[in-house]
């Protein structure tokens, strides 16, 4: 089995809501989204996936989430958009862009250098 990953950032403002705490109140971080895939199969090239079409779909869905209160983003105007919450949000949109043969395996999110939350199916 062979594992990829890559990684992206985007910047956002977000609350979480019920929180009793300082990060009730709105703030912003820099996220930086890890993501691993496997499979099982090399093309003919020796490559699982390119790491170029990997990077364009962590892109593309991030893409949605950069500059904004993530709070306003479906489905986060109705849950929380914790770094837990975040993660599977790309986990279910990234996993629909990857071809047959790749298994997305886990999205990491991170808030800072020294916290993060990862989603697994």
């Amino acid at each position: 089995m062979y594992q990829l990953r890559v990684s992206d950032w985007f910047s956002a403002g977000h609350q979480l809501k019920g929180y009793k705490g300082k990060c009730e109140a709105v703030h912003g971080h820099n996220f930086k989204v890890e993501v691993t895939v496997s499979g099982s199969k090399l093309d003919k090239t020796g490559l699982m996936l390119d790491f170029k079409a990997l990077k364009k779909g962590l892109a593309e869905v991030l893409a949605k989430l950069d500059h904004t209160l993530l709070n306003k983003v479906p489905p986060f105007n109705k849950k929380n958009p914790s770094a837990e919450n975040i993660a599977q949000y790309v986990y279910e949109r990234l996993s629909k862009k990857l071809p047959a043969k790749v298994r997305l395996v886990e999205v990491c999110v991170w808030e800072s250098e020294q916290a993060g939350a990862s989603y697994q199916p």
